[in-house]
């Protein structure tokens, strides 16, 4: 039986729930979930306090209900298990989660999957900036696993990235894939400036019609169907991640770059 933590108390100050994960509750009662601790700005407060709680954690499956757009670090440091958010979600959600599975019905909030190095994030709606990137300061991004937002994104997705799949079914800000040093990133709409500057490898994909303009230290190889997106987009398919099905027969045209890193970056443009 799913444990069920319904928020209760939204207010103008935010709340911070990390550590609040499948692996941590698991084998708790319900008061001891109850007098787990979070914090309220920077005061620590029962978790009780905010939230409504039910069901049963033993299966490492939580379902967090209510509006927790001012609710931050939803599923961070998650290990294992399942997390569902019913709405949107705020800031740092999946950040530095190393397995699991995170499904947001809603929107989510800035640094979406921060470092993280494994697992999966699916949001439903949109996300802000810095989805999959490094902290300030750090020296990658995410390393592993999968990111998946059906709507828009803001500014420096990927930034830093160093392995895993991030996929963006709408429009993106600007600065995508700013210091890549690897990994893939996939976008269905239209692009802000000043993409995969200082990008050391890796590869940024643009599904849509709308190609944005590169900057003047990439180059133009060649034009063919990669097969490895072909594959990609199998793989979107069973995550249930919607897309166009003319991908599979799309031509795009391989620019190399940043040359002023090395030029062993990929950046793939539909051209048909």
């Amino acid at each position: 039986m799913t444990l069920v933590l319904s928020y209760r108390s939204p207010g103008p100050i935010p709340v911070e729930i990390e550590g609040v994960t499948p692996q941590a509750l698991r084998g708790k009662t319900l008061d001891e979930i109850r007098s787990w601790e979070i914090y309220q700005g920077n005061r620590k407060v029962p978790l009780g306090d905010f939230f409504s709680v039910s069901g049963d954690a033993s299966d490492e499956s939580i379902r967090f209900e209510g509006e927790l757009s001012g609710v931050h670090w939803v599923g961070a440091k998650m290990q294992r298990g399942r997390i569902y958010v019913a709405g949107d979600a705020g800031r740092h959600v999946g950040s530095e989660m190393t397995g699991g599975r995170i499904e947001v019905a809603g929107n989510a909030g800035d640094w979406l999957g921060g470092e993280m190095h494994g697992g999966r994030i699916h949001v439903r709606g949109r996300a802000g900036h810095l989805v999959g990137a490094a902290y300030r300061g750090s020296a990658r991004g995410m390393t592993g696993g999968t990111i998946l937002v059906e709507g828009d994104v803001g500014n420096e997705i990927g930034h830093t990235m160093r392995r895993g799949m991030l996929v963006v079914g709408g429009s993106v800000g600007d600065l995508a894939a700013f210091n890549m040093l690897a990994g893939t990133i996939l976008v269905c709409g239209q692009s802000g400036i000043r993409h995969a500057a200082g990008m050391k490898r890796g590869t940024l994909v643009y599904l849509g019609n709308h190609a944005p303009e590169l900057l003047p230290s990439f180059r133009f190889a060649c034009r063919y169907r990669p097969i490895i997106l072909r594959l990609l987009l199998r793989r979107l398919q069973e995550l249930d991640f919607p897309f166009c099905s003319d991908l599979f027969s799309a031509q795009f045209d391989l620019y190399n770059g940043d040359l002023i890193e090395g030029g062993r970056g990929e950046v793939l443009i539909r051209s048909s």
